[in-house]
């Protein structure tokens, strides 16, 4: 390889390692070219595999940082998944495949440039994807919503039902203050209308006595 050609290649993939998300180092001794390219349908949109020379690919991986746990791992035939979809998913492909084909070998990665070993890309793998994560969100959301919705729509029956028992208590109160007072009668202390009071028999005692009459003397 040319030097320009090595130098655009270097240029390559330090800008995978800078743009992706994460990046899983793998071996593929022993795999046909017809099952490399299963392995990049069954990664789909989430990474792109590539097959790499190691000596670039340290050089590329020190320009964009990447930790040396990595570049120590870049030895015999290598290719890389650089993720850049859902970092879970591609590892769920990558697991998947490495056991229907044991012949590709998951030697390590890298994570927002923290190292990963192999039995942390399994542990990654058998978490929830980002779709079921957003799923289990939006029914959750969904259920809290129809929860609120009902119980806004039952307050106005409710403020009904509420203010209905109050004018029934209040009629019944007023009712049976009226009764109450009816069957109460007049106060003892009170003169009845037909009862002549003290004032009437003190005026009784002062009219004078009718004179004798002249005739019978």
């Amino acid at each position: 390889m040319a030097r320009a050609e090595k130098a655009t290649a270097v240029a390559e993939l330090t800008e995978r390692f800078q743009s992706s998300s994460g990046a899983v180092l793998t071996e593929y001794r022993g795999l046909t070219v017809a099952q490399l390219n299963e392995l990049r349908e069954t990664l789909g949109a989430n990474a792109t595999f590539s097959v790499v020379k190691n000596t670039l690919t340290k050089i590329a991986a020190t320009e964009a940082g990447v930790t040396s746990e990595l570049t120590n791992l870049l030895t015999g035939p290598s290719a890389i998944a650089f993720v850049q979809g859902d970092v879970v998913e591609a590892a769920k492909g990558l697991r998947d495949f490495s056991r229907m084909n044991p012949l590709l070998v998951i030697k390590g990665g890298v994570l927002d440039g923290k190292p990963l070993s192999p039995d942390e890309i399994v542990k990654l793998a058998d978490l929830e994807s980002r779709e079921v994560l957003l799923a289990k969100l939006a029914g959750a959301m969904k259920a809290s919503l129809a929860g609120a919705a009902a119980t806004f729509a039952a307050l106005p029956s409710q403020m009904a039902r509420l203010l209905g028992a109050l004018e029934a208590k209040r009629t019944a109160a007023g009712d049976g203050g009226a009764g109450d007072l009816a069957a109460a009668g007049p106060e003892p202390d009170e003169p009845r209308s037909d009862e002549p009071g003290p004032d009437a028999a003190e005026a009784a005692d002062g009219v004078p006595e009718p004179a004798a009459d002249s005739s019978e003397s």
